[in-house]
């Protein structure tokens, strides 16, 4: 029984326990890292002093983000992904995209927010070494999808 008094499952209460990933000097030095967290495959990314972690596979068409580039738009650091060069942000997980008023031809395109795609996971840093905590946010996420199953891309350790 939780503190609170409600009882949780105890295999959802294991999935969303932090698991060690590596060593902070290595993926600082790689800025890239993949592993397998409680069954679900992420991609850790190294970027301008901060780690970031999401689902490896792009919510659009399952792309390999961990192959992406990483570049800035609108002020924000996104992920390329390398299949159709879809844009999402490192700390939210929008996908952005440029929008432009077809009826006024002077109209400079715009960086708009098609909302949260990407499911983004918590990085914690603790005496050099990183977790990562799977997201137990309520809410389905596009990316969710290519996250289990068939889309699998790194194997499993067990």
């Amino acid at each position: 029984m939780d503190p609170d008094g409600s009882e949780q499952d105890p295999e959802t209460k294991e999935q969303y326990a932090s698991v060690y990933v590596g060593r902070e000097e290595d993926i600082k030095r790689s800025e890239r890292i993949t592993a397998v967290v409680h069954d679900r495959e992420v991609v850790i990314f190294y970027h301008k002093g901060e780690f970031h972690a999401m689902d490896i596979r792009c919510y659009h068409s399952g792309g390999p983000l961990h192959l992406g580039e990483i570049e800035e738009f609108d002020g924000r650091a996104c992920i390329v992904c390398p299949w159709h060069k879809y844009k999402i942000t490192l700390e939210t997980g929008e996908g952005l995209y440029q929008s432009i008023d077809p009826k006024d031809p002077s109209a400079k395109p715009m960086w708009c927010s098609k909302g949260i795609k990407q499911r983004i996971h918590t990085v914690t840093v603790d005496n050099g070494n990183i977790y990562v905590t799977l997201s137990n946010e309520p809410f389905k996420c596009d990316s969710d999808y290519y996250a289990t199953g068939i889309f699998k891309v790194i194997p499993s350790s067990f």
